[in-house]
C-alpha cells in the first residue's frame, strides 16, 4: 500500500525546492558578474564606465559582488541539504535584504529598482513560511 505524502510535507518540499531555485538564481549571478562584468551592470541599469581606469575599478568591484551572490547561493544550498529548515528560511530572508538594498541602490541612482524589489518578496515570503511564521 502506498502512503501519500501530507500536506505538510509536500509544503516543506515545495520551499525547499523553491529556496533552491533562489539559490541557484543567486549562484547565476554571481558567475555571471565575475565573467561578464557588464552584462552584470545591466541589472542595475548602470552603463560600464568609459575609461579603462575606471572600468578596471568597476570590473573588480564586480568580483566582490559575484561573489556575495556565490556564497548567498550556497549558503541556501548547504543549509538546505544539511542544516535545519528554520536557518534555511532566515538566510533566504536574510537574500531577501541583500534585494531590497540593490533596489534601494538602483532607485537612488534613477532607476532599476524594480529588477530587485520585484523577488525580494517572494524570498521573504518564502523564508517566512521555512521559519514558520504565516
Amino acid at each position: 500500500m502506498s502512503r501519500t505524502p501530507s500536506t505538510s510535507t509536500t509544503t516543506a518540499r515545495a520551499l525547499n525546492v523553491a529556496a533552491n531555485v533562489f539559490g541557484a538564481i543567486f549562484v547565476g549571478f554571481g558567475i555571471n558578474a565575475i565573467l561578464r562584468p557588464a552584462h552584470a551592470l545591466t541589472f542595475f541599469e548602470f552603463a560600464p564606465p568609459a575609461s579603462a581606469a575606471d572600468r578596471q575599478m568597476v570590473d573588480s568591484l564586480m568580483v566582490v559582488y559575484g561573489v556575495r551572490d556565490i556564497f548567498m547561493g550556497l549558503a541556501i544550498h548547504a543549509t538546505s541539504y544539511y542544516g535545519s529548515r528554520k536557518a534555511l528560511g532566515w538566510i533566504v530572508v536574510a537574500g531577501s535584504g541583500v534585494a531590497f538594498v540593490d533596489g534601494l541602490v538602483c532607485k537612488l541612482n534613477g532607476q532599476g529598482e524594480m529588477n530587485h524589489w520585484g523577488y525580494a518578496p517572494m524570498l521573504t515570503a518564502v523564508g517566512s513560511l521555512l521559519v514558520g511564521g504565516f
